[in-house]
C-alpha cells in the first residue's frame, strides 16, 4: 500500500499483511545485517506514515497553541485538535466529547484518577485490584493507601494466567468504593472478562476503572456497552505518537472529582484570592498540551478505524497460535501464562538462560523482543522468576518473523547451554 494519507480497506476474509507492511516505514529495515522482525508491540507500536505525516504537516504549517489564539493558525490547530478528540469519541463510543481528557498516557490517567477521584475517600474505604497489574495500576494505588488510609484487596490469579472470579464476591462489602483492573494483561496477554467483572461491581454500586493500554490495539472497545466508568489508554500502544494518552470517564463521575492541576486553560476566573474552573473536559487539562501528540492519535485512531476489526482479530490469533505451536517445540522453553482467551502475546522463560541475555542475542539476529518483568513485578513473583522473555505481535507482523524467533532460540539455547 502507498504512504498516502487513505487508510487501507480490506476484505474480512482476507489479510493482505504486506499491503499493511508498506504503511510502517520503520519495519522496512536492516538490524545487524537482518530484516528487522518488530515482535516488542507489548511495549509500543510502529507508526503508520499517516501518522508521521500528520505530525509534520501541524509543525511544519500550524504549531500554534489551542484555545487561546485567534490567528489562523491557532484556530487550525485548535479545530485539529478537537477533532482529534471527537475521533478519540468515536473510537472508543463514549457518549460525549466531554468524557474525553488528554493526558500523557495510560499512567498518568491512572494518577489522575486516584488523585481526584481519590480526594472522597477516608481510611477504610476499599479499592479492588487485581493480582494481574501493571505497576501503573498499583503504585497510584498503594500511594493513596499511604496518604488517606484506604485498603486494597486483590483478586488472584491462577497458575494459567487467568483470575479466580469466583473469589470476586468475597472481595466486595459496604466499604467498596472502586474496582481498577487491567482489560488485558500486559505480561501474559490476558483478555480478562471484563463484562462480568463489572457486571458484579455494579450489582454493589461500584465504580469500574480498566487500564485498556494493552486492549486498545487489538480490540475494539466500547465503553457504553461495557458499563465502565473510567477507561484508560495510550497513543503509543495504539500506533499513535508517544506522550498522548486518553482518560475516558463518565460525564457525572468528572463532574463531581475536583481538578488534578491547576494552570492554564483549565480555569474561568482567576483573582488573587481564588479561581473558578472550566467546564469538561478543559478543567482536567492544565497548561500547553501536546498538541501534535493529540493531532497524531486521532490520525493513528482514524487509521485503526478503517481497518477490519474481525480481520485484525482473526489474523492475530492466527499468529498467537502459530507462535504458541512452535515455542512449545524449543526445548527446555516454558511459556508463562495459557489463559484461555489471549491477545497475540506470548511470554516465556528458557532453562538456565537470562531473558536479557536471550533478548541481546535476539537483538543480533534482527529480532526485537522484550526481556524484563515488564513492570509487572508481582506477577514474576507469583511464577518464581525474575523476568521472562516476551514476543507480542501485531496486525502487520508476519508467520515467518515468527519462525525466525524460533531459530534464533534454538541459536540462543545451543550458545549459552
Amino acid at each position: 500500500m502507498s504512504t498516502s494519507s487513505a487508510a487501507p480497506t480490506l476484505h474480512a476474509s482476507t489479510w493482505d499483511v504486506e499491503c499493511i507492511r508498506a504503511d510502517f516505514p520503520t519495519l522496512n529495515q536492516q538490524v545487524h545485517g537482518h530484516p528487522l522482525a518488530y515482535l516488542d508491540n507489548g511495549a509500543t507500536t510502529q507508526k503508520p506514515q499517516v501518522v508521521i505525516d500528520t505530525l509534520t504537516r501541524y509543525y511544519q504549517n500550524d504549531n500554534a497553541n489551542v484555545h487561546r489564539g485567534v490567528h489562523l493558525l491557532a484556530e487550525r490547530a485548535t479545530r485539529d485538535y478537537e477533532a482529534a478528540r471527537e475521533q478519540v469519541r468515536r473510537f472508543i463510543n463514549a457518549a460525549s466529547t466531554r468524557e474525553i481528557i488528554f493526558v500523557r498516557g495510560t499512567t498518568e490517567a491512572i494518577n489522575l484518577v486516584a488523585s481526584s477521584f481519590g480526594q472522597r475517600l477516608q481510611a477504610g474505604d476499599e479499592i479492588i485490584l487485581t493480582a494481574m497489574e501493571h505497576h501503573a495500576n498499583i503504585v497510584p494505588w498503594q500511594l493513596l493507601r499511604e496518604r488517606t488510609g484506604v485498603v486494597l484487596r486483590f483478586i488472584p490469579i491462577t497458575p494459567q494466567g487467568e483470575l479466580e472470579l469466583e473469589r470476586l464476591p468475597e472481595l466486595f462489602n459496604a466499604r467498596t468504593r472502586l474496582l481498577a483492573c487491567t482489560h488485558v494483561s500486559n505480561a501474559l496477554g490476558t483478555i480478562n472478562p471484563v463484562e462480568a467483572i463489572i457486571a458484579q461491581a455494579k450489582a454493589y454500586n461500584v465504580p469500574v476503572l480498566l487500564d485498556g493500554a494493552q486492549a486498545t490495539p487489538h480490540l475494539r472497545v466500547d465503553v457504553q456497552a461495557l458499563d465502565c466508568d473510567f477507561y484508560c489508554f495510550s497513543g503509543h500502544k495504539v500506533f499513535g505518537p508517544t506522550g498522548i494518552g486518553v482518560l475516558y470517564g463518565r460525564e457525572t463521575l468528572l463532574e463531581s472529582m475536583p481538578p488534578y492541576q491547576g494552570g492554564g486553560d483549565m480555569i474561568r476566573t482567576v483573582s488573587l484570592e481564588k479561581s473558578t474552573f472550566a467546564g469538561l473536559p478543559y478543567k482536567f487539562e492544565a497548561g500547553t498540551p501536546n498538541i501534535g501528540g493529540v493531532i497524531g492519535l486521532g490520525a493513528a485512531l482514524a487509521y485503526v478505524m478503517a481497518l477490519d476489526g474481525e480481520a485484525v482479530e482473526r489474523y492475530e490469533q492466527q499468529l498467537l497460535a502459530y507462535a504458541t505451536a512452535r515455542l512449545q517445540e524449543v526445548p527446555g522453553l516454558s511459556i508463562i501464562g495459557q489463559a484461555a482467551n489471549k491477545v497475540s502475546l506470548v511470554a516465556f522463560v528458557m532453562e538456565d538462560v537470562h531473558p536479557h541475555d536471550l533478548g541481546t542475542i535476539l537483538d543480533h539476529e534482527g529480532l526485537a523482543v522484550r526481556g524484563g518483568h515488564h513492570c509487572a513485578m508481582p506477577i514474576m513473583s507469583y511464577y518464581g522468576v525474575p523476568a521472562t522473555t516476551r514476543a507480542s505481535m501485531a496486525f502487520y507482523n508476519r508467520p515467518d518473523e515468527i519462525d525466525r524467533l524460533f531459530e534464533g532460540l534454538l541459536k540462543a539455547r545451543k550458545l549459552l547451554s
